[in-house]
């Protein structure tokens, strides 16, 4: 083993330690990705709703159209429990608090307004005494909720046997509850509280409390404090660690026993939203009374009475990331117990997730470190697959919860930082080699060449290409007044601002030749739409020499303006490595790199700065062109159409530049026919164009002298430039 490979291997097996550690101490972030996970499990295979004797009174719109705003009377309330329980219902379980005296009472109303008798309101109905008159006996259970103030609990309905160490300090602690009105206290069948995930900041809730605890008493919650009910059950068996206090496994609620989590929470298992699942309340208190088929769906079922009205804010988010009302969730956890479907995370999860942590990260440390990282990669990928599916698998087959990303990420990290370290210490030979031979070749080049051992060999391939040609204009004079270090200056700072427009726009940089830049579009790789992005490429090179010169970053002093001149043509050309077998360039030849060329040589007798070719006009949408007329180019048999780009397509649908649309049209007809209105028309022209850029006044200068360029204009060519 080398020094490089100990320093590895030591600095490789600290950060191990570190995410063990870290893990051990299960961080929130790490907490919210487990939870995220385990939704996704839910989300690809959600729980099956099947028909179960569990239904949901919904306080809906509908309802509280019918019957007034909430909350609403409790003789009404008193109705719905009679109307309920004489259905069949098992168990009737109000989502719904019941704290303070019941407003709309005849009693209360009355003693409220002024110079009544008092002895009048005593003789009057009260609805909270309707309302506790008509749950006793009955199989009816309230809902309590948590409070921050006080020190109210409210009594137990139920007993509380345990097997195994006293598992009372395990669930969340429970400081103070709302109190009942003492008359529906008395009454009622049973009481539960009502919090879906107390002190839980995730609005998403996963894991439901069935119990919680004062240090001394245990409070079951509204659902399983209903399940009880309904079997006429009269004690909890909480199951408790053997050999530990504190912990919960799980509990029996008459014939049906559930896990639960260390904490005494149920892993909620949801199945999607279901309108079977909800009765609405106005059907229950309909004038004529409730359907046959409510009342078939009533009979025997254990009916959870709450809201789904938007208004009453009493809406949760499922694992499903459904946005459902809260009373359904309660609706939800008794079917999953009547379903036997639950989902468990085991105690020694947490531990084995550790290990896993641990052991893997040492295996890949000593992978990478030793081995080829190919071979490395493999067993990261193998592991990433086995955590992954043993996860998964066990989720689908036995409804076990283990988290599969603390231990990929883990050992990705490990991975990323073992190779990094070889990268950086053990291949530097291998590096030095690489930077030897990024002196001679370009980074793109040797990237391609690393990708592509096929690329070595000389020779090119035929495809189209959108060829650019840049040229300062009067760069000898410009040389001519500067030194050659200033020269050298000069032209790096311009060409370096140009070229950076080509790179941007996917174009590929072929040369600088002296004062020139050659470019070119669709290799070697494809690039859709090259025309267009030549194009651009070419207005942005505009726009960045126009600030250069405003900004004298040339440092010539104001008034003296650099100038440019671009040619741009679409066309086939070979393109590849040319040059000998033990040196050569990847570059581009044929008649489109010189038509190009020669394009942009034309910009000096056009008097314009950016001119392309018919075939690179006609793959453009949009952009503001305009006729240059057809130009004898050198070594080109026939002429070649051109035109000038005067913009985007901003500048294409303005106003001033269909202006000059149509006053360039009329004044290429006048050359064609040597009109004597062609000099009204070109001053026309000059100041038409003024309105949409200053760099067309040397076009219309210039244009009386070039009346032959306009002579060979195909049919419709006006049109196309202009669209």
């Amino acid at each position: 083993m080398t020094r490089a490979q100990q320093i590895g291997v030591v600095l490789g097996l600290a950060i191990v330690t570190a995410l063990t550690i870290l893990r051990a101490s299960d961080p929130g972030i790490f907490k919210l990705i487990r939870g995220v996970t385990f939704d996704e499990y839910q989300r690809l295979v959600p729980r099956t709703f099947e028909p179960m004797p569990v239904r949901v009174i919904d306080i809906d719109e509908t309802s509280l159209r019918e019957f007034g705003q909430w909350p609403w009377p409790r003789d009404r309330m008193a109705l719905l429990v009679d109307r309920l329980s004489g259905m069949g219902a098992s168990a009737i379980a109000f989502d719904v608090l019941f704290a303070e005296p019941d407003r709309l009472s005849p009693r209360n109303v009355v003693r409220d307004v002024a110079g009544v008798d008092p002895s009048l309101a005593e003789k009057l109905p009260d609805n909270d005494e309707i309302f506790a008159h008509s749950i006793a006996d009955k199989p009816v259970v309230l809902g309590f909720g948590l409070s921050n103030e006080g020190n109210y609990r409210p009594p137990v309905k139920a007993g509380f046997a345990f097997t195994g160490e006293s598992p009372v300090s395990a669930p969340p602690y429970l400081g103070a509850s709302t109190p009942l009105r003492p008359q529906l206290e008395a009454n009622a069948a049973g009481l539960g509280h009502i919090s879906l995930n107390p002190g839980n900041p995730s609005p998403v809730v996963r894991a439901v409390p069935l119990f919680l605890t004062d240090g001394e008493q245990l409070y079951p919650n509204l659902a399983i404090e209903a399940l009880r009910v309904a079997q006429g059950a009269s004690t909890y068996v909480l199951s408790g660690a053997p050999d530990r206090a504190g912990i919960m496994t799980s509990a029996k609620i008459g014939d049906f026993v559930v896990p639960l989590t260390a904490a005494g929470e149920l892993w909620l298992y949801v199945s999607p939203d279901r309108a079977e699942r909800y009765i609405s309340a106005g059907q229950v208190l309909a004038a004529e009374g409730a359907s046959p088929e409510v009342a078939a769906a009533i009979d025997g079922s254990i009916v959870f009475v709450g809201t789904s009205a938007a208004g009453l804010q009493d809406i949760r988010v499922t694992a499903l990331g459904e946005n459902v009302p809260g009373v359904s969730l309660h609706a939800q956890a008794v079917e999953q117990i009547l379903s036997g479907h639950f989902l468990s995370r085991p105690d020694w999860a947490d531990g084995l997730e550790i290990l896993l942590i641990a052991v893997l990260g040492c295996l890949l440390v000593v992978v990478t470190t030793f081995v080829s990282p190919a071979v490395a990669l493999i067993c990261g990928l193998l592991i990433t697959a086995m955590a992954l599916v043993a996860s998964w698998l066990s989720f689908l087959y036995a409804g076990l919860l283990f988290d599969p990303l603390a231990p990929i990420v883990s050992g990705s990290i490990i991975h990323f930082a073992a190779t990094s370290f070889r990268i950086l210490v053990i291949d530097r030979e291998r590096r030095a080699v690489r930077r030897a031979f990024g002196h001679y070749l370009s980074p793109s080049l040797l990237h391609r060449i690393e990708h592509t051992p096929d690329a070595l060999r000389l020779g090119g391939d035929d495809r189209e290409l959108t060829v650019m040609f840049v040229d300062v204009r009067n760069f000898t004079e410009i040389s001519e007044r500067l030194a050659p270090t200033d020269v050298v200056a000069f032209l790096n700072t311009l060409l370096d601002a140009l070229s950076r427009h080509v790179v941007a726009n996917e174009g590929t940089l072929d040369k600088f030749i002296g004062d020139s830049i050659m470019a070119f579009w669709n290799a070697p790789v494809d690039v859709s739409d090259h025309g267009t992005k030549a194009v651009r490429a070419a207005l942005a090179m505009r726009e960045t020499l126009a600030e250069l010169n405003a900004g004298d970053a040339f440092g010539f002093g104001p008034g003296q303006q650099v100038g440019i001149g671009i040619g741009i043509h679409t066309g086939l050309a070979c393109v590849g490595n040319m040059g000998a077998k033990t040196r050569f360039n990847y570059s581009a030849v044929g008649d489109a790199v010189n038509t190009a060329a020669r394009l942009e040589s034309c910009c000096k007798e056009v008097g314009f700065d950016i001119l392309i070719s018919d075939s690179t006009a006609r793959s453009l949408r949009g952009m503001a062109l305009i006729e240059a007329g057809a130009v004898p180019l050198k070594g080109k048999s026939n002429r070649t159409q051109i035109l000038a780009v005067v913009g985007d397509e901003r500048v294409a649908v303005s106003a001033e530049f269909a202006a000059l649309i149509v006053v360039h049209q009329q004044l290429t007809g006048a050359l064609l026919s040597h009109s004597k209105n062609t000099r009204k028309l070109i001053g026309t022209a000059k100041l038409r164009a003024a309105q949409v850029t200053d760099g067309l006044a040397e076009f219309y200068q210039r244009i009386s002298g070039r009346t032959d360029h306009f002579r060979e204009v195909p049919d419709g060519f006006e049109k196309s430039a202009a669209d």
